[in-house]
Parts: C-alpha cells; sequence; structure tokens
C-alpha cells in the first residue's frame, strides 16, 4: 500500500473543516425552522464525530438517541456512547431496541441479514418520532467511504435529513476525530454498525478502510484507470475491481427513488 496517498488524503485543515461543518449545521436549522439536531449515537467513530461537532456551538440543540439492541450490541458499545454523553453534555435518551425487534420478528419469517437491516429501520423510526416531535433535523453519520460503496442500509442509517460528514472518507474523519478530543478508543476500535453478532465492517467486506480510501481517491477524484490505481497504490487488482463494483452496484442506495422517463 502506498503511505504517500495515505497522507495525501490524511492530511487536511481540520480546523477549516470544523468550521466549515458548524456553519453548515447553523444555516441548515434556520433555513427549516429547526429548533435543532438529533442523532443516533452508537459508540462508533462517526456518531462521535457528530456528537462532539455538536457540543461546541448546538449543545442546548442537539439530542443523541442511544439504541442499543441488547441482545446483539456489545456491552462495551453502549458504555462508550454513554462516555460520550459525559464529556459532551448533550441531552440524550437510551432506548433499547430489542423488544421492538422480537415483536416485528413474530410476524416475519427469519433473514439474518433483512433482521440487521430491520435493526437499522427502526432506529431511524426512533430518531424521526423525536425530531417529528421536537422540530429537530435528524443528522447522517455516513462517511465519504461508506457512502460511495453503499455500505448503509437504505431507508435506514442512510436516511436523514442533513449528513454533515458525507464528504470525508473514513481516515479523514479519523482524523478529525483526533481533532474534536475524541476518546482515543473510540477512534482506535474496529468499525461497525452492529446489525448482527460480532459484526464488522472490515470483516465483511474483506478489505481495509485504508485500501478502501485509496482506491476511491484513486478512482473517482484523481479519475484512474483500474490499471493504474492498482501500480500507484499497490493493492491487488481484485480489492479494486471490488470497490469499484461495489459503487456501481450500490448507485441506487444514492439516488431517489426511480420512476418513468416520460408517460
Amino acid at each position: 500500500m502506498n503511505q504517500d496517498i495515505i497522507n495525501k488524503i490524511q492530511e487536511q485543515d481540520y480546523s477549516k473543516i470544523t468550521n466549515i461543518i458548524e456553519k453548515f449545521l447553523e444555516n441548515k436549522i434556520e433555513e427549516n425552522n429547526s429548533k435543532g439536531v438529533i442523532l443516533g449515537l452508537s459508540g462508533g467513530i462517526d456518531s462521535a464525530v457528530l456528537a462532539y461537532i455538536c457540543k461546541r456551538n448546538l449543545k442546548e440543540k442537539t439530542l443523541a438517541i442511544i439504541m442499543p439492541d441488547t441482545e446483539i450490541t456489545p456491552k462495551s458499545e453502549t458504555e462508550d456512547a454513554l462516555k460520550m454523553i459525559s464529556l459532551t453534555g448533550i441531552e440524550y435518551k437510551l432506548i433499547d431496541i430489542n423488544p421492538i425487534v422480537k415483536e416485528y420478528s413474530m410476524y416475519l419469517e427469519p433473514n439474518a441479514k433483512s433482521k440487521g437491516n430491520l435493526r437499522a429501520r427502526i432506529r431511524t423510526n426512533i430518531l424521526y418520532y423525536y425530531a417529528n416531535s421536537k422540530n429537530y433535523l435528524v443528522l447522517g453519520s455516513s462517511d465519504k467511504s461508506e457512502h460511495m460503496i453503499g455500505y448503509f442500509t437504505k431507508h435506514g442509517d442512510g436516511a436523514s435529513d442533513i449528513t454533515p460528514i458525507v464528504s470525508l472518507y473514513k481516515l479523514q474523519v479519523r482524523e478529525l476525530a483526533k481533532f474534536l478530543g475524541v476518546p482515543g478508543n473510540v477512534i482506535a476500535k474496529k468499525s461497525s454498525p452492529h446489525l448482527w453478532k460480532d459484526h464488522e465492517a472490515e470483516n465483511e467486506l474483506g478489505i481495509t478502510y485504508e485500501e478502501i480510501d485509496s482506491i476511491l481517491y484513486c478512482l473517482f477524484e484523481k479519475n484512474m484507470s483500474i490499471e493504474e490505481t492498482e501500480k500507484i497504490t499497490k493493492i491487488e487488482k481484485s480489492k479494486i475491481e471490488k470497490i469499484q463494483k461495489l459503487n456501481i452496484k450500490s448507485e441506487h442506495k444514492r439516488l431517489l427513488a426511480l420512476k418513468p422517463e416520460s408517460y
């Protein structure tokens, strides 16, 4: 792997980025006549970054909802989320979604993957319930890496009103987290949407975020071919082709619902 490419991705002005995101949030709240913002806080790095940005200027206008499924969510994740609540001081609610998942499961045929996506959609329903009741905007926690390869649940964690960090690669989110003072153990932990037990993103994808970001950077920012990307990144061709296919296959997730061209 080419460390120079990773350095180019990571070397950003994170103070400037923070200010841009803060201004963006303030403008969107004003434009939509909203009273604040709401986010799902998982204990992972993406939602942690959102919480730490919101605590700077929007502390009194932010609600975080922690929504573990206690059957499959590691206890340490909920503990990390609660630790970030204590460090940021933002308002929060803790809701165990397991009883809701069980209720759905009484009426549905078993399917582990679909049940995992159902967990994501239940969480989004809860976020929008409170967003409606409080006139808040829902913050999406998708980063650029996961957005571009479709690593999110459609109408689940992919659903939101505004997506403050969707232009940042996962490697950049990690650096922004350091700048904001997110706890080191949250920055260092393996990313996971926790849709099922022992769920880890890199294990499921079969590729590291260092590789994903390097490939996306070369293919889409530098408009390199697969062969050029393989040569400069020193990442095997099969992984590059996989990321390209994931981007193409997930295009429907990034678009509004399709409609006929004409009648």
